[in-house]
């Protein structure tokens, strides 16, 4: 397919639930065009989009895929993206990539929570929205509960532009509500049978005349001059009158069509590809993105070339791939690029178009578009690259991995290939982020949530052959102590030849808040100043050590106020040796504490559900700080505060809780004394793994 121009590209992004059918859109859309010669589809594994061996397995999207699709004269970019909750980083990564979202939404069960979630963060992106209600042959499909639900959660804009000759079993084919013609796709065929509205029963016609006064009073808004006819009760709106505005209404959210079809015997999908060619907006009539410094840069093919990367791949048989949208210009084969992020030259060595997992390698690509590159060194999704550099599309947040696992390699000698391959999968997908905790020792996978994980686990060890287990993550607990002691540390060590002697008397107090303080009081040189520093280094190695449970100690201060010494078998090890026991010896009698983790947390839950967040959280030991409205009608944001160790892994129980509705947000922030009963099973598990050698 050569280059085309900017206006007549259309960069669709399909998002909504898993399960409301955007994959057999996006393969209905795909055969209708003759892309491919057959349907493919989910279920058997046999989906030209969802090829993944992990999508193939859990019949869902996990990866954003590109059906690029020749519609007459038009290239119609449809993005295939996740619904499942722990691929959200991807689905809005992809959503920057285009002028309009198409939310796929069940007719029987109606927009669900991702679909909401979604729609949000749609608006919030100014993306102009559509709506494609699917399985209306299903058994339970009912077209005007979808809309009333449709209407309810996201206001009166929608407008049906599709409405169904029949639903459940009954379903023959779609009225379009724009041209006033029954539209009914052949069954074995390529192509639609179109009628006039007037052949349909009485029944069919006036739902089409209330649909069609419906879409018109919407419409009329994007031109002033006819909304005043319209107001003044002058006749409707000429055909050629709204097919000349809705395109402009659309772009302005005047109007959000909704279609209505079945996917599966691809009724109401060639209307639908009619449609985004003809009243869609196209990157040059609505493209546009932030720069860093607020500025907004549009689609323009006369300017120099620059790209923005919304997404990078590393495929184990052809390598790192960035998927870029063309912001500016044209993209060449051998043309050189400045990453804005890191200041270096990247060259395109070949520019391609992908079909699921086909590339097909193309002499050009034209502002608008969307293309892969294969191999660009230093590339992450986010970056902009262009002429001189300067340019920095701002990207979009993120939401924030709050999902902890510890991994480990059964094999301590693929550590290193773990470590290479989690550090890819980070660059790949910005919503898993690894870290390496020098308190506890353990790396972190910090996820959005447990099919992530799953998913990460199974790749890890199909790409590279490295087998890993995951492990409890270790609560990062501290020691210290609630008041003065002073004890006595004495080391006297004879082998035969020199020996080993250290004395010293220390006395701690607590610090609360102050870290570690040493203090030498030694009057009359009872201990050498030489041999002080090694006191200061046993009290610290003995605090890291904890004394309770294995946790380092903080907040106390350390007197070293006497001593002796011998002047042969006194040295620093001596003195260090005497200053641990010392040590130990003053936490017997300094009332030794546990403390644990606390969190600050904001969670965002709909009315409904504030009452139960209150009452688990309270079952967590957590107290509530105080609630807010929330930002959308309807929500509730709960301020709360928790022990970490009881919210570690909140993100399930909070799904679960709110059928998949709540959001949160958390800080670690403080500590506390942790209670007796928790105390006492710490303790008990650091002597058994003592017991057992650990």
């Amino acid at each position: 397919m050569a280059a085309p121009a900017p206006e007549h590209v259309r960069n669709i992004v399909l998002v909504g639930q898993d399960g409301a059918g955007k994959t057999s859109l996006a393969e209905a859309m795909l055969f209708v065009s003759g892309k491919t010669p057959r349907m493919g589809t989910t279920h058997d594994g046999k989906s030209y989009l969802d090829y993944d061996p992990e999508e193939i397995k859990r019949k869902f999207t996990i990866s954003t895929s590109i059906a690029p699709i020749p519609y007459k004269d038009y290239k119609i970019n449809v993005l295939d993206t996740s619904g499942h909750p722990d691929f959200i980083g991807d689905t809005l990564a992809t959503m920057q990539a285009a002028e309009m979202a198409l939310f796929v939404v069940d007719a029987a069960d109606g927009p669900g929570v991702m679909t909401t979630k979604l729609w949000r963060e749609a608006e919030d992106m100014r993306l102009s929205r559509a709506v494609y209600v699917n399985h209306i042959d299903r058994e339970g499909a009912n077209f005007d509960a979808a809309m009333a639900l449709l209407h309810a959660r996201f206001g009166g804009r929608l407008g049906a532009v599709t409405i169904p000759i029949g639903q459940g079993a009954d379903f023959a084919g779609v009225i379009d509500i724009i041209r006033m013609k029954a539209r009914y796709f052949e069954p074995g065929g390529t192509a639609e049978r179109v009628e006039d509205v007037d052949t349909l029963p009485e029944k069919y016609q006036e739902e089409a005349r209330i649909a069609r006064d419906k879409l018109c009073d919407l419409v009329a808004e994007a031109d002033d001059e006819l909304m005043m006819k319209y107001l003044d009760g002058e006749e409707q709106l000429t055909q050629e009158e709204l097919e000349n505005l809705l395109d402009a209404a659309i772009a302005q959210e005047l109007i959000i069509p909704v279609f209505v079809g079945s996917t599966i015997i691809m009724q109401g999908v060639q209307g639908l590809m009619e449609d985004i060619c003809t009243y869609f907006p196209h990157p040059k009539s609505h493209g546009r993105f932030r720069m860093a410094d607020d500025v907004t840069v549009r689609i323009d093919e006369t300017k120099p070339p620059c790209a923005f990367a919304f997404k990078t791949v590393s495929d184990p048989f052809v390598g790192r791939l960035t998927f870029l949208k063309v912001i500016s210009g044209y993209l060449e084969p051998g043309l050189e690029l400045v990453c804005g992020r890191t200041g270096k030259k990247e060259r395109l060595g070949k520019i391609q178009v992908m079909m699921g997992k086909e590339a097909v390698d193309v002499k050009s690509a034209k502002a608008g578009d969307i293309v892969v590159v294969p191999k660009l060194t230093d590339v992450r999704a986010g970056d902009t690259l262009s002429c001189e550099g300067t340019i920095a599309i701002e990207p979009l947040p993120l939401p924030e991995p709050l999902y902890p696992v510890a991994i480990e390699a059964v094999s301590k000698k693929e550590e290193d290939k773990l470590g290479t391959f989690l550090a890819r999968a980070a660059e790949a997908d910005p919503t898993i982020r690894i870290t390496r905790d020098e308190d506890t020792h353990q790396t972190i996978i910090h996820a959005m949530g447990e099919a992530q994980v799953e998913m990460l686990l199974n790749r890890l060890k199909e790409q590279s052959g490295v087998e890993a287990k995951l492990v409890p993550v270790r609560i990062p607990y501290r020691e210290t102590i609630t008041k003065q002691a002073e004890a006595q540390g004495r080391h006297k060590k004879q082998t035969g030849g020199a020996g080993q002697f250290g004395d010293c008397w220390l006395r701690i107090a607590p610090i609360p808040g102050e870290g570690y303080e040493f203090v030498d009081e030694i009057k009359g040189g009872a201990i050498p100043n030489g041999l002080i520093p090694a006191v200061d280094k046993g009290v610290r190695e003995a605090m890291e050590e904890g004394f309770l449970a294995g946790y380092p100690m903080v907040d106390v201060k350390c007197t070293v106020f006497d001593g002796s010494y011998h002047s042969v078998d006194s040295n620093e090890m001596a003195f260090k040796t005497a200053a641990r026991i010392g040590f130990r010896a003053c936490c017997e009698q300094a009332g030794p504490i546990i403390l644990e983790p606390w969190a600050t947390m904001e969670v965002t839950v709909g009315e409904e559900y504030a009452g139960t967040i209150m009452g688990d959280i309270s079952t967590r030991r957590g107290r509530i700080v105080g609630t807010d409205a929330g930002f959308a009608a309807g929500e509730t944001v709960i301020k709360m505060r928790a022990p970490y160790a009881e919210v570690i892994n909140y993100t399930k129980d909070l799904r679960s809780m709110t059928r998949g509705s709540g959001s949160y947000t958390l800080t670690l922030e403080g500590y506390e004394a942790a209670p007796a009963d928790v105390t006492r099973k710490l303790v008990e598990a650091y002597e058994a793994s003592r017991a057992a050698g650990n």
